[in-house]
């Protein structure tokens, strides 16, 4: 898959009952998946779902909110942040409120 490098903010929920309660920045995606960085804990696994926002440099228009699902597939621990690979099984744009 062709990855774009791309350092996007995201949201990041593993359990539905929750809010969004992580935050972090995109590395960079693909269509089957995203890469992230985020300061919180993550097993490799889980569920997750996260929200991307796409900005209007990459638009050419609105900023896009995309609600992503999938699985994490792998966790890079590092000293002050973790990265985290995650699949991408489903996807749906959000609509401004």
């Amino acid at each position: 898959m062709t990855r774009f490098f791309l350092d996007l903010p995201v949201s990041i929920r593993v359990n539905r009952k929750s809010g969004w309660e992580h935050g972090g920045r995109t590395r960079d995606a693909s269509s089957r998946g995203v890469f992230f960085y985020v300061d919180s804990s993550f097993v490799e696994g889980e569920p997750v779902e996260f929200i991307l926002t796409v900005p209007p440099q990459i638009t050419l228009g609105a900023p896009i909110r995309v609600h992503c699902a999938g699985r994490i597939t792998r966790v890079d621990r590092h000293v002050t942040m973790q990265g985290v690979a995650a699949t991408i099984d489903r996807y749906e744009f959000l609509r401004e409120a």
